[in-house]
């Protein structure tokens, strides 16, 4: 997972916090915008951006419940290519 953020934003806090809660034994990478011209050019004025397995799927206010079934969703994703690659190669 990743956060998009940059400093000094309260929302980002938020955003940031929220992760935390809602997925707490998840890998998340806090990227800060202001450090890559092309990502302040690309999330400028919609950060925070919360973007799990490449997908965006909350911006600006992440609301509760949006980040714990993205990392659902993204988890039975990996189980059903895994069960499935296992099945192709026995």
């Amino acid at each position: 997972m990743v956060v998009y953020t940059r400093a000094g934003c309260g929302l980002c806090r938020h955003a940031e916090e929220l992760v935390a809660r809602e997925a707490p034994d998840a890998e998340v990478v806090h990227v800060d915008i202001d450090e890559d011209p092309d990502l302040v050019e690309r999330y400028t004025v919609r950060v925070p951006v919360v973007a799990v397995d490449e997908v965006e799927v909350a911006e600006l206010e992440v609301a509760p419940g949006v980040v714990r079934r993205a990392v659902r969703r993204a988890r039975r994703r990996s189980r059903f290519s895994g069960s499935r690659s296992r099945r192709s190669l026995g």
